[in-house]
Order: C-alpha cells, then structure tokens, then sequence
C-alpha cells in the first residue's frame, strides 16, 4: 500500500488571488475588500470613463444632429439642432444618463469589484429601502413645493399655462429619464467618486468633500447661495450614503427634486427650454433648498433606526484552497475512508506478527 504524502509536493501552478479582507467594511471603503486594491486603481479608473463618457457624448451628438437634419430641425446657435423644448430636454437627461453603465463597468475594471459594490454593501439595489427612502421624501418635496410657490419668481420666467396634452406628454418622457439621470449622477459622485477617495481615507467627512465640491461645480457657477445649496446637498447625500450602506438614499432625494423641478418648468410655456439651474437659485430658494435636505436627512435616518438597512458589508468567506492542500475538500484527509484502516493485513502489534525473528506467543509442553 502507498501512503500519499499529507501535503503537495509542489504550490499550485495557478497563481492564487490575494486574499479578501475579512473585515466588515462601511460604504466608502468597499474598494478595501476585495484584496485588490492598488493606488493606480481609483485614477486609472477615473480617467478611462471620462474619456469613454467624451466619446459616448460626442457619438450621441453626431447621431442627434443626423437626426435632426433628418427631420429638418433648425439649427441652434452652436451648431446644434434644435428638436423642441421637450425633444432638447429629453436629450439633455440622456446624455447625462450614459454616465451610468461606465461606472459599472469601471467598478468591474480597473477596479476589480463585482458592479454591486458601487450601488450598496449589499451588493445590489436595495428596492424596498428605495421605497422607503421616497416616501421619507415627499414631505420635505412638499414642503418645498408650496414654500417655491409663495416665493416671488422671475419676472422674465413665462407662467402661461402650456395645456393638459403637452403637460401630460412631457411628464411621461421626464417619468422615464428623470430617475435615469439622476441615478447615473448618484453614481458618479456618492458612487464611484466617494469610494475612489474613500479607498485612501476613513473619515467618512473627508470622503464625502471631494465628490460634494465636484458636484456642485458641476452644475456651474451661478449665484453663491446656489452653489452653497449644491454643496449641501452633496454633503447630506454623501453622508447618507455611507450611513444606510448604499445610494438608495440619495437616488431618492435626487430622482424627486429633479422630477419637481422639472415638472414645474413643463408646465408652463418655454420653461423646458430654461438653462437655468439649482446653482442660479436666488437666496431664499437655496435656503428652503438646503432645509428640505435636513428634514429629509432627519427622516432618512429615523427611518434607518427602525429599518435598520445593512450598513456594512458582509465578510468575506476564506478563499478556498488549491487542489492537493490539506484544507481543500478533496484531499485524502476529509475522505470518508481513513488512510490507515483500523483492520489491517499487517497489523503492527508484536503479539499478532508472523515473522520469523518476531517471538511469538509461548509454547506449552
């Protein structure tokens, strides 16, 4: 009988993954799990998916300017065409929308992580506390819904009512694109940015500046209380990232502010074809802005309390070992038949041998 060595003569060609970190991390760290992180990671990252979103950009324009000389859309003052308040909308959200599949496939490569890990610990989108989190919404978007109307408006604005039938049609395109727009900003700033910052800090303070600084720049500089409004939500949408463990929060508030203004600016005349942003919001408008965002924060985490959604990731199993190691499941060692049976052909014992320098048992006369 041949005894097979307990342990492999040789390491296992293949080369083995580094091990995930067992530790249960929060939000802003996950790119810390997987054993992979390097340095390079979150900048290669960075710069291959805004190169990418220039080329989708610039492919999206060429196929919308087809189109429009197609149809016979007249021609913009910079070269575009001009499809219509609503048709100029539509591809104004959608070009922002193309952002979102380049930060999946960026969490993927360079970044080494399963897509998941950028919408939550979880590893998915959490539907029901993305229910929860618009229903925490609605109050404080009323609230800012009846204050906007008391405020005094812009004289130059239109307040002509544009009719039931283009009401009715530009809420189902907004409907659609809206939630796409907003979810793909999400994902972009408390997604990919706030974890590529977090990869290399643990404050959840420090991760949470870059992308709210990023964020309200990147709506332009109009009036400093617009942008402080930006700012603040950046913050409160960051920091409720990392507490509930994913973006559902901030999609929430997101998707609603934006399907308000929006619907508001569709209801009358020529709003649609406004450039005006939350960054031109005068004062008092960026104030009430800024406290719907605490209420809702406040909401968020009463809820969060009872909810209690995951807020960490779960840890991550031990690899398992290469084939030929003691601790694989097909090593001779977990075997249901023991490598020395307990009823062998040879037995050991002097008692029982029956070799010939062996003494035997005694003799009787």
């Amino acid at each position: 009988m041949t005894n097979m060595p307990p342990y492999p003569t040789a390491p296992s060609p293949f080369p083995a993954a580094p091990p995930p970190d067992p530790t249960p991390h929060p939000y802003h760290r996950l790119d810390r799990t997987t054993g992979r992180h390097r340095w390079w990671r979150p900048l290669v990252g960075t710069v291959l998916m805004s190169l990418a979103y220039v080329v989708l950009l610039l492919v999206m324009l060429a196929v919308t300017y087809g189109l429009g000389t197609v149809l016979g859309a007249p021609e913009l003052p910079d070269g575009g065409v001009d499809l219509g308040p609503l048709g100029n909308t539509a591809m104004d959200l959608v070009s922002l929308a193309i952002a979102l599949p380049l930060v999946l496939l960026a969490t993927l490569w360079p970044a080494r992580r399963a897509a998941g890990t950028v919408t939550s610990v979880a590893g998915r989108l959490r539907t029901g506390w993305l229910g929860w989190c618009l229903l925490a919404g609605l109050p404080p978007i009323l609230l800012l819904t009846v204050i906007a109307f008391f405020l005094p408006g812009d004289s130059g604005g239109s307040d002509t009512w544009v009719g039931w039938s283009s009401f009715l049609a530009a809420l189902a395109v907004l409907a659609v694109l809206v939630p796409l727009q907003a979810a793909a900003e999400e994902y972009v700033f408390r997604g990919w940015l706030l974890q590529a910052v977090g990869a290399f800090v643990r404050s959840p303070w420090l991760a949470v500046l870059p992308q709210a600084v990023l964020f309200a720049a990147a709506h332009g500089w109009g009036t400093r209380w617009g942008f402080l409004g930006l700012l603040v939500n950046g913050l409160v949408a960051g920091l409720l990232t990392i507490r509930t463990g994913g973006l559902e929060a901030a999609i929430a508030l997101h998707v609603l502010n934006n399907l308000l203004a929006f619907g508001a600016s569709a209801a009358v005349v020529d709003g649609l074809s406004s450039d005006e942003t939350a960054a031109d919001a005068p004062w008092p408008l960026a104030l009430t802005a800024v406290v719907t965002d605490l209420l809702y924060a406040a909401l968020v985490l009463w809820l969060a309390r009872r909810r209690k959604p995951q807020r960490l990731s779960s840890p991550a199993p031990p690899p398992t070992p290469y084939p030929g190691h003691p601790g694989h499941p097909a090593h001779p060692a977990h075997s249901d038949h023991p490598a020395h049976p307990a009823h062998s052909d040879h037995p050991a014992h002097p008692a029982h041998s029956d070799h010939p320098g062996d003494p035997g048992p005694a003799r009787t006369a």
